[in-house]
């Protein structure tokens, strides 16, 4: 094992950062060897097979050309659950674990998770299915205009046990509530919200790998979705119910005043971990 660990950071060095590598490192050995790693630690001595040193290598030069790690493993973490993802949906963040932890800790302070709760543009699932695991009494649906999406979103719900309604929806037509049943007390979204003048400054493992439609909005529109489900939650949104939102750090103040002007309520901009403008609450 020291030689394998001796292999990677020698070929990732410069590439990454250290602590980058570490977490390669660890993810490599338990995804490879399908062992714990503190495992792994407690048997440096431990000989890899023909098969293992090469499985290692073939990860290792996908890493050289900054394919994400999420998508060679197919899998990654989301709240303590776990995710297939491939490249038809983008790679949960840790941002929007801060959005659907906001999500869970509201209702537990109103003690109640009976409600009925609608994810759009789910990706991977991973709020949705986080929301359900979390509040089981929950009814919750999800929606996506990719089916590639929604099939594995499926999949996510499935592997973690939980019952969640998919149905495919353009967000952006106007007869896209016809599609959706009922009223709910809460809409949750993290949307398309990276405009295109911020390609520059994204890092070539989201900008060649993710996919584009769930990533970026035109310059000229960047509230673009916001608008769509704001007009959306004011037909789907019980009175008294509640909109949540991931958004773009640069559009905050602008995110919250457009929420205002569609006539919500109790508008709350928040920040995430890192003291950016990263979510929004509003009541119907």
């Amino acid at each position: 094992m020291t030689e394998t660990f001796r292999y990677i950071k020698h070929e990732l060095q410069g590439l990454y950062p250290p602590g980058e590598i570490r977490s390669f490192i660890r993810i490599l050995c338990e995804h490879v060897c399908r062992m714990p790693y503190h495992r792994l630690l407690l048997d440096k001595d431990k000989q890899l097979s023909a098969n293992e040193k090469q499985a290692i290598r073939r990860i290792v030069e996908r890493l050289k050309q900054s394919e994400p790690i999420q998508y060679i493993t197919g899998e990654t973490q989301f709240y303590d659950l776990s995710f297939t993802v491939t490249p038809g949906v983008l790679i949960p963040r840790p941002e929007t674990e801060e959005l659907a932890d906001c999500i869970i800790r509201s209702r537990a302070a109103r003690k109640s998770d009976e409600t009925r709760i609608l994810d759009i543009g789910t990706g991977s699932g991973c709020i949705a299915v986080t929301l359900a695991k979390h509040l089981p009494g929950a009814e919750v649906w999800a929606v996506d205009i990719s089916e590639d999406a929604l099939c594995i979103a499926r999949r996510n719900a499935e592997k973690n046990g939980v019952s969640v309604r998919f149905c495919r929806a353009d967000i952006l037509q106007p007869q896209c509530a016809d599609t959706l049943p009922g009223i709910y007390d809460i809409i949750v979204s993290n949307p398309p919200y990276v405009t295109d003048a911020e390609k520059k400054e994204m890092q070539k493992n989201v900008l060649d790998y993710e996919p584009s439609q769930a990533l970026f909005v035109p310059d000229t529109d960047p509230l673009l979705f916001y608008k769509a489900i704001s007009r959306l939650g004011k037909q789907k949104i019980r009175e008294g119910g509640f909109l949540y939102f991931e958004i773009n750090a640069r559009f905050g103040r602008e995110t919250a005043d457009l929420l205002e002007k569609y006539g919500y309520r109790e508008v709350r901009l928040m920040k995430d971990l890192y003291g950016n403008d990263r979510m929004i609450e509003a009541q119907r």
